[in-house]
């Protein structure tokens, strides 16, 4: 079966929809929808679709993709779940934490499934170290790049977000018990309070986790490393692979008095695959979509890390 799909916004994020949606045997790229004409007759014509300025009666489709401005999310997926549609939204949900509550609620009301776009976690590497991680104690996370005007959110929901869920992720899903956090706020073409840079702790009851991100950065870092107590998992997100280190102990010397006392153990795992992180999560919705996953917790999956980012904001927003 082929389900009929609506994209909703084509900026950079949603172009990128269009490609992987008319790439995909599951799915009908069925219309784009953006109220800009130029744009959105644009994206309808290079991956073979209709264009329409609004969404309208979803009488056509089965489901959408909501990847507007952040701005614009909690009117519309107000629309398109009252419309009874499934829905993935791009993240955040909403540009804030109630609102986002709202939606998720909206969806649970009616029973629609809700997927958001949380990208990283269809990422092969971190797919793989999730498969390969038992008991973490510590991780740290690292979401740096270069200032980029046409984003005028801060960072902590464009950023931040993403390794605060992954962070969740590695601890089962297990919600902080405590987190801390610092905010900069440095460049003079950042919108009024929009943080530059943030600082987080997060505390787990197993573990602790350390999230920074910036857009301040003169080079795109995106690494997460993951430390147990007889091992340390490294994550590069950006080449998308995973090296694991083991540290062994050793009293071995040799006749003549040389030897050694130490030694590092190195593994770089098979993926568990080689698929583009936007596929993936295709698939998943279209899982969700047919009834293979889970949409109570893939619903549930959603506000935790929106609720760190709404506590993080708010400490960022309190006076020194």
């Amino acid at each position: 079966m082929t389900h009929r799909i609506a994209l909703v916004g084509t900026g950079s994020m949603g172009t990128l929809h269009a490609r992987v949606l008319s790439g995909n045997d599951r799915v009908e790229l069925t219309r784009v929808i953006d109220p800009r004409e130029e744009a959105g007759r644009a994206v309808a014509d290079r991956f073979g679709t209709k264009w329409t300025p609004e969404l309208g009666s979803l009488s056509d489709v089965d489901a959408v993709v909501l990847a507007s401005a952040t701005e614009a999310h909690h009117e519309l997926a107000q629309e398109i779940l009252g419309q009874g549609k499934p829905l993935l939204v791009e993240k955040p949900v909403a540009n804030s934490f109630e609102l986002a509550e709202e939606i998720v609620w909206l969806s649970a009301t009616k029973d629609v499934p809700l997927m958001c776009g949380l990208l990283e976690r269809y990422n092969p590497a971190v797919m793989t170290a999730l498969a390969l991680v038992g008991e973490p104690v510590h991780l740290m996370a690292m979401r740096h790049g270069p200032y980029a005007p046409r984003i005028k959110t801060g960072v902590a929901w464009d950023l931040l977000v993403h390794d605060v869920d992954i962070a969740i992720q590695f601890f089962g899903g297990a919600t902080p018990s405590r987190v801390t956090s610092g905010a900069g706020y440095f460049h003079p073409q950042s919108a009024a309070g929009a943080e530059d840079t943030i600082e987080t702790v997060l505390s787990f009851p197993t573990g602790l986790a350390t999230v920074s991100a910036s857009r301040l950065g003169q080079k795109k870092v995106r690494s997460l490393v993951v430390s147990e107590l007889d091992r340390m998992i490294e994550i590069d997100l950006l080449r998308r692979d995973v090296t694991i280190y083991r540290h062994i102990s050793h009293d071995s010397v040799t006749e003549d008095g040389l030897g050694y006392r130490q030694q590092t153990v190195i593994e770089i795992p098979e993926l568990v695959s080689a698929r583009e992180p936007l596929a993936t999560q295709l698939d998943r919705f279209v899982d969700l979509i047919e009834g293979k996953v889970d949409a109570a917790e893939e619903r549930d999956s959603i506000l935790p890390s929106h609720r760190v980012v709404a506590d993080v904001l708010t400490q960022a927003s309190l006076p020194a």
